[in-house]
């Protein structure tokens, strides 16, 4: 039926999926389950899904344990911004759950709110709501080549664009030439705004910029970043997977360097 719900499962911390995507439960389905919350997903697709947290590690009976992978794998599998919005939304929402359990104030166990997306503690009356933890992530330009790092968490061979979280009381054009001059030790100018993801990792949300070269030699910090470079058109190295904003970044780059992007292969991510 057209307006029958789907329920994703979420069980400690995390959603679940096989290779073949997040794992979809009808409410018959969900009977057999042990569920401990229900929570709406009303960003997209017309509230048409919920998310469901198991009170246990009880799949449907088709699933195994041996099949579930991970966050990104599913992510991977996306083809549409409505399914990726859907997604990230559904894992923030499972850490919330699982992280925020207990009143910060003063320790007593939270209730779920009644009338808004929060928890509420029924002793003090504080109001808990999902974490967002603001980034930035940055292509710097020079002419017609950009700068990407090898980070330490990276594979073998794949560099992405520059990034970090914002301080207390930063803005976000602060944070860029922070970060920057932090992790590969260069000073960039004219910060410039481009567009936004959220990133379920756990909870961050992404503010993609790109700024321009100003002076100083690249020097990694040797923590976070292992190695940096400028790449051209020609040499670009092994770039992070089509659903991130720093592929979205890179490839509006190439755009303006006249590289023909094919739109369907960044997935929901335009770069024009």
């Amino acid at each position: 039926m057209e307006n029958e719900v789907s329920y994703i499962l979420g069980y400690d911390e995390r959603i679940l999926g096989t290779e073949a995507g997040v794992i979809l439960c009808s409410e018959q389905e969900l009977s057999d389950l042990d569920v401990d919350v229900i929570f709406p997903l009303n960003l997209t697709q017309g509230g048409r899904y919920k998310l469901a947290i198991l009170a246990s590690e009880t799949l449907p009976r088709s699933i195994k344990p041996s099949d579930l992978v991970g966050l990104r794998a599913m992510l991977s599998k996306i083809n549409s911004e409505d399914d990726y919005v859907l997604l990230s939304s559904a894992a923030q929402i499972a850490i919330w759950h699982a992280s925020f359990k207990f009143c910060p104030r003063c320790a007593t166990e939270l209730d779920i709110h009644s009338g808004e997306f929060a928890k509420v503690c029924p002793s003090c009356g504080h109001h808990q709501y999902p974490r967002i933890s603001p980034c930035i992530i940055v292509l710097v330009k020079k002419g017609n080549q950009c700068l990407l790092a090898h980070a330490a968490k990276f594979a073998s061979g794949r560099y992405s664009t520059l990034a970090g979280f914002i301080e207390a009381g930063e803005s976000a054009e602060s944070a860029v030439i922070r970060e920057v001059q932090e992790e590969v030790g260069i000073k960039v100018k004219d910060v410039e705004y481009c567009f936004s993801q959220s990133w379920p990792f756990p909870h961050s949300f992404m503010l993609g910029f790109f700024a321009e070269y100003e002076s100083g030699d690249i020097t990694p910090d040797g923590f976070e970043i292992l190695d940096a470079d400028w790449f051209g058109v020609d040499s670009l190295p092994s770039l992070p997977p089509k659903f991130t904003i720093a592929r979205r970044l890179i490839d509006k780059f190439l755009i303006e360097q006249g590289v023909a992007i094919d739109q369907e292969s960044a997935l929901f991510f335009p770069a024009k």
